[in-house]
């Protein structure tokens, strides 16, 4: 593979380390080239690393364009990779005369870039990120960085996070102690505990805050000194306060260093103190001399400084708890170390330069192939269903689609449709628009080969009659656009009235190719209505197959005041008809798993604005120990939360359906024959009609459940059907 890295030359810090340390394990196995606009220690480096470099000696930027130009084209270059606002505009310049795919690392929040030169801001960084939306494919630095560049609008289907790798030489090179602050003129005893951070002195990196909490923490630990490596145009500010706050002598300004191994192996705590951050090598960079951490919970920060484990996390801003945490660590020399083998230890196993490579060798892969496929034609897939609407049963089956169609094609465009495009795409990673923005769905309904209606009943009209005649104008206007149509993983009906009824049918066997859908009952439901034409097949829901975070679920209950480690049951109620006046038989439950199993109980809120009220009253007159939690659209952590339970009573079906993914045992209150039809088809007795709801029965269903093991057969059967929905999308893909 032969690309071509566009960078200016005069980077320093973190973009500097990252491109040179990529390009240096690229050049192992492919032809990577650094072209630079200026010369200077930027490219003495790269060619000091065997890194082949070259300096564009033109003096017009016209003149230089010319010069990528042909060298792009005689090169025979796959791919050109810009690196920072000078690079990036020229790459826009470029792309209209290239046929291979211009892609972008982003290194920084663009739009802080030029933080504190507004001039500067809206020229150049107005520029660039314009620059940045008109990518084959960006590049994050952390996942985080993803999430800020889709919240600014930047669609998430072209953005592929990358995390920042740090070589381990056999040997690490470096100057004692002592001997490296000499060089620097410092004379600090060896009985000090010293703290430093190595960063741009600019508002980003909020020295300030470093430098107040310093300040009080010295006062109570005199042996306590602090080193700040960089300069800035907030130097002379940060002198001042140091000046104010801080004990005599107690801190350095050591300017910008070179021989960063020699710092990081001077320091016994390494800061980070930035209010914004991608993926800092201040943090790697540390680790690897072995240094304890101290870091704002930023970027990609929290990857590597796990909270207590790995090292200390703090808001930003937070001087205080950062003084708080300087202190402990200055007089515990063991926690010290700890904390600094352990970081060491993650750094060596998750955050080397080859893994750093390795993927990037991945992401131009997929890019390559992307865009070789949409030059041929129609290559996507359109999802539509119930989302963006806070229900985090449906934002779980939307989830499971998407990695399911990934596992059949991971370079497959993806776009949903949805009530919150921005939040939808922040949490599943690929491109969204709003359900009736029909201009953007249309533009991609047209460019796609595959339409998904998906998750959830769509059909039925029992909420709803809009929504039922939305989803089928959808299908209509999908198979009219050029899209095989799918419906993926549906339940059916109930539809009330003939003329809807006879609507239903029309569509469907008009305009969709292939049903899959979840439970025998839907199955019956539609050969009722007179589907005849398309192919139907009976897996089972697709959240099914959702894998629980455990770690997650962990820290979220415990931010909810449950104890992971105590036994514990769950309630998931929702609001329906008679249910308000059922409630009763919830607080007997409640109360009988206290008594009786020694189980705590908690009350879910899958949906919070619809949920919450009839949650409350339930729980509002029980005597014993409870909580209410309103969950969000994290699947993958509510799992968790199901997994560790002893038991899960629920109304609402995907409570029931991930107490099935993660073998818990289940009693259902069935208030649709949508929730006693999963029931049936899982062969579980356990499942009481709403209207039949009564403390008697409902204690008796709990006592059938806990006498029985947690995995059942048929559960593991029904699991495994949940998969043939993923594999029937992948072949009519593969049909074109």
């Amino acid at each position: 593979m032969k690309i071509m890295h566009l960078i200016s030359g005069g980077d320093v810090g973190g973009a500097k380390t990252q491109v040179l340390t990529m390009l240096r394990e690229l050049s192992k196995a492919h032809q990577a080239t650094l072209v630079c606009f200026i010369e200077g220690p930027f490219a003495e480096e790269a060619r000091e690393m065997g890194i082949q470099t070259r300096i564009l000696k033109t003096k017009t930027p016209y003149q230089a364009k010319m010069d990528l130009l042909k060298g792009l084209q005689e090169g025979g270059y796959e791919i050109l990779h810009c690196h920072g606002a000078k690079a990036n505009l020229f790459g826009t310049w470029l792309r209209r005369h290239l046929d291979i795919p211009v892609i972008s690392t982003v290194h920084s929040d663009p739009k802080l870039d030029y933080m504190g030169r507004p001039a500067a801001n809206m020229t150049f960084g107005v520029a660039n990120r314009f620059s940045l939306r008109h990518r084959d494919a960006l590049v994050a630095v952390s996942d985080s960085m993803k999430e800020l560049l889709v919240s600014r609008g930047y669609d998430a289907d072209r953005i592929w996070p990358i995390y920042n790798g740090i070589s381990f030489p056999e040997r690490m090179e470096y100057r004692p102690r002592g001997e490296f602050l000499k060089s620097l003129g410092i004379d600090w005893d060896e009985t000090c505990v010293i703290y430093g951070i190595a960063a741009r002195l600019n508002p980003v990196k909020d020295i300030p805050t470093l430098i107040r909490a310093f300040g009080a923490a010295a006062k109570r630990c005199s042996n306590m000194r602090l080193m700040i490596a960089g300069e800035g145009e907030q130097k002379d500010e940060l002198e001042q306060m140091v000046r104010e706050l801080c004990p005599e002598d107690s801190v350095r300004f050591v300017g910008w260093q070179t021989d960063m191994n020699s710092f990081y192996h001077c320091l016994d705590v390494n800061m980070l103190s930035s209010i914004s951050e991608t993926f800092p090598y201040a943090i790697t960079e540390g680790a690897r001399m072995y240094c304890a951490t101290i870091a704002t919970a930023v970027g990609g920060v929290p990857q590597v400084v796990l909270d207590e484990k790995t090292g200390f996390l703090v808001e930003p801003g937070d001087w205080e708890k950062m003084r708080d945490r300087m202190i402990e660590l200055a007089l515990d020399h063991k926690l010290r170390s700890r904390l600094g083998q352990q970081i060491y230890q993650k750094v060596r196993t998750e955050f080397s330069a080859e893994a750093m490579a390795a993927r990037q060798i991945e992401i131009y892969n997929t890019v390559l192939m992307r865009y070789a496929k949409q030059k041929k034609g129609r290559y996507g897939a359109v999802i539509c269903g119930a989302y963006g609407k806070g229900n985090v049963g449906d934002d779980s089956i939307l989830v499971t689609i998407i990695a399911q169609l990934r596992q059949q094609d991971p370079c497959l465009p993806i776009c949903v449709m949805t009530r919150k495009p921005r939040q939808t795409a922040i949490m599943t990673g690929v491109s969204s628009v709003h359900i009736f923005h029909w201009l953007r769905a249309g533009k991609w309904m047209k460019k796609s080969q595959l339409y998904i209606s998906g998750g959830g009943t769509l059909i039925q009209n029992s909420t709803s009659t809009r929504s039922l005649l939305y989803y089928l104008f959808s299908i209509q206007q999908a198979k009219k656009s050029g899209c095989k149509v799918m419906m993926y993983g549906c339940g059916a009906g109930p539809v009330h009235g003939k003329r809807y009824i006879r609507c239903v049918a029309k569509t469907l066997n008009r305009y969709v190719d292939c049903i899959t859908l979840r439970d025998p009952d839907s199955e019956k439901t539609l050969r009722s209505f007179g589907v005849t034409v398309p192919q139907v097949s009976v897996t089972a829901d697709p959240a099914l197959q959702m894998l629980a975070d455990e770690e997650g679920a962990r820290r979220f209950l415990l931010r909810n005041d449950v104890d992971p480690h105590e036994k514990y049951f769950l309630f998931v109620l929702r609001p329906w008809e008679d249910a308000f006046q059922r409630l009763e038989s919830i607080r007997a439950a409640a109360q009988y798993g206290w008594d009786k199993y020694g189980m705590m109980p908690v009350f879910l809120c899958f949906e919070p604005a619809r949920d919450e009220t009839i949650t409350q009253r339930a729980a509002s007159q029980l005597q014993i120990p409870y909580r209410i939690i309103s969950t969000h659209t994290d699947g993958a952590q509510l799992c968790g939360v199901i997994a560790g339970a002893e038991l899960v009573i629920g109304m609402r079906l995907h409570a029931l359906v991930f107490a099935c993914s993660q073998n818990t045992r289940m009693v259902g209150i069935s208030y649709d024959p949508k929730v006693s039809g999963f029931m049936d088809y899982l062969g579980n007795p356990n499942c009481i009609p709403l209207d039949q709801l009564n403390p008697e029965n409902l204690c008796l269903m709990m006592d059938q459940a806990m006498r029985h093991e947690r995995t059942s057969q048929n559960a593991v059967v029904i699991k495994q059907k949940a998969q043939e929905n993923g594999q029937i999308a992948g072949r009519m893909l593969q049909s074109d």
